[in-house]
């Protein structure tokens, strides 16, 4: 399967989450919200909370220069493609600046 995801993507709207989908918002440690959104209602609250903190706690949220794929050309705020594993289920974890985004592959 090919994860990789637009380059010029923007964080996805409110338009493409479910009515049902469980967000947990956090702050990054630079005082800017931030959040997670479980897009599948199937992850534990706590679990939603643990990654939510170690995303904050590592620094992975805010605007950042990253190249696609080892590319020698830098894009401010480009999001990345992950995987994140709950029990024996593997998901797709979407990180933009401000949002993780969990979603089925």
């Amino acid at each position: 399967m090919d994860d990789r995801i637009d380059p010029d993507a923007r964080c996805p709207g409110p338009e493409s989450l479910r009515p049902d989908a469980v967000i947990v918002a956090g702050r990054t440690h630079t005082g800017h919200a931030c959040r997670i959104v479980d897009n599948t209602c199937t992850v534990a609250h706590q679990d939603l909370v643990d990654v939510l903190n170690d995303l904050i706690a590592a620094r992975r949220f805010g605007i950042a220069a990253r190249s696609a794929h080892g590319g020698q050309t830098l894009a401010i705020g480009r999001p990345e493609a992950t995987h994140v594993q709950f029990g024996d289920t593997l998901y797709r974890l979407l990180l933009y600046p401000y949002e993780a985004r969990i979603e089925r592959f």
